[in-house]
């Protein structure tokens, strides 16, 4: 139960924190990418607090524990390759971030706006995550001999 009312509490930090920067605004994040626009470099700063704030964070964290609060080890990335399946993920959220000015981190705290295209956005990304999972399950799904 702890470790649910800690991962509410840090989600609805992040949240509140997407909302003050103004993050769960589209129209703010589009900005940022028409440079020959109405550009807006606040992004560059909110994601430069974030890469502070998690670079901060993790050298606090992995100096002080050997293990997490709620969890019998740390679950890090492991894979370093970078491979087509990678590159097809990244580019298909800057994709999808560039025309929809949503990310999930975004578009999450933003349901709480309301709003016709934050519903569209955030349905079609769990479609888009079932989908992927279904795919990706096939891919692995081992084949029996005869």
């Amino acid at each position: 139960m702890q470790k649910l009312i800690y991962s509410g509490l840090i989600g609805a930090i992040f949240g509140l924190g997407i909302a003050i920067s103004g993050m769960a605004n589209p129209a703010k994040v589009l900005n940022f990418f028409d440079v020959a626009g109405s550009w807006d470099p606040s992004l560059i700063f909110v994601m430069g607090g974030a890469l502070l704030t998690t670079a901060l964070g993790y050298r606090l964290v992995f100096g002080a524990a050997s293990k997490p609060l709620f969890d019998a080890e740390f679950h890090l990335p492991i894979n370093k390759i970078i491979d087509a399946r990678l590159i097809a993920g990244s580019a298909t959220f800057g994709i999808g971030w560039g025309i929809a000015g949503f990310c999930p981190g975004g578009a999450i705290p933003a349901l709480g706006f309301g709003g016709v295209s934050v519903i569209a956005f955030t349905g079609a990304m769990v479609i888009g995550i079932v989908l992927a999972r279904a795919l990706d399950g096939l891919r692995h799904k081992p084949v029996k001999a005869f």
